[in-house]
């Protein structure tokens, strides 16, 4: 069974992680946060092994030496790269909680990038600052679940004007948005030879670009958006014969494009 992974605050807690500074045998005294996970609540004892990260690619395998003072010492430890075909979500708000599902479900699929979109017909809650904080929580959580030594990064709350922007970019950058729209006429077959050659090209220049998937509110995409982010550029496609979930649709399409990109073997 693979340790339990624990994520490092490494801008508030007063751990020393800095991978340049690191040895094999050197012991470190574990936050209060991540003591309380790993000895009370999965109760973790002496030398029983375990994760740590930073969430920024650092990977610390540890070992607990003195479980009731949070004393673990280094095992080994390395910095492990992002992909350089990156994922990206931009999922819309929703009241029912199925965002947050979306984005926990895309974290353990790999998702590299969330980007909240407040669409015409969502809700506006994430200017009261509760959603961002909540979404964050999700995916270090996630992040944690899914032994990740990336925590995805997750930008400002988007507007529909905004996506278009980012559709454009992505043309001139050599990037793809993916919209899931369930009155499309294009599949996602039809998807698959661009997104190889996006990858391919990836692989040979070395140039980081990204795939977003973009998935709208639980009422759809209206067919004003869908026509200007068509005309900014977007790929629209539908996944299939059933109507999914607003929960469901982006952890699909990111699983068929890790798929696709070699991240599941």
């Amino acid at each position: 069974m693979t340790d339990a992974l624990f994520l490092l605050d490494t801008d508030h807690d007063d751990v020393p992680v800095n991978s340049d500074e690191l040895n094999a045998g050197w012991r470190l005294t574990l936050p209060s946060s991540v003591r309380r996970h790993a000895i009370q609540a999965m109760r973790l004892k002496d030398s029983d092994e375990l994760q740590l990260s930073d969430g920024r690619g650092l990977r610390i395998h540890a070992v607990l030496r003195d479980a009731q003072q949070g004393i673990a010492e280094v095992l080994r430890f390395g910095k492990e790269p992002q992909p350089v075909t990156r994922l990206a979500l931009v999922q819309a708000l929703a009241k029912t909680g199925h965002d947050e599902q979306a984005i926990d479900m895309a974290t353990q699929i790999g998702v590299d990038q969330v980007i909240p979109w407040q669409a015409d017909r969502s809700i506006a809650k994430w200017k009261a600052g509760r959603t961002d904080k909540k979404w964050r929580q999700v995916l270090e959580s996630a992040t944690e679940q899914s032994r990740r030594s990336w925590t995805p990064q997750l930008d400002d709350c988007v507007t529909s004007k905004q996506v278009v922007a980012i559709c454009k970019r992505a043309c001139v950058h050599g990037d793809m948005v993916i919209v899931l729209h369930q009155d499309a006429t294009k599949t996602w077959e039809q998807l698959e030879t661009g997104i190889a050659k996006l990858s391919d090209t990836c692989l040979k220049d070395g140039r980081p670009r990204t795939i977003y998937v973009l998935v709208g509110p639980e009422g759809g995409i209206s067919d004003a958006e869908v026509e200007a982010f068509t005309k900014a550029g977007a790929e629209v496609c539908v996944l299939g014969s059933n109507i999914l979930r607003a929960s469901t649709a982006g952890p699909v399409a990111l699983s068929l494009l890790a798929r696709a990109l070699g991240r599941f073997v």
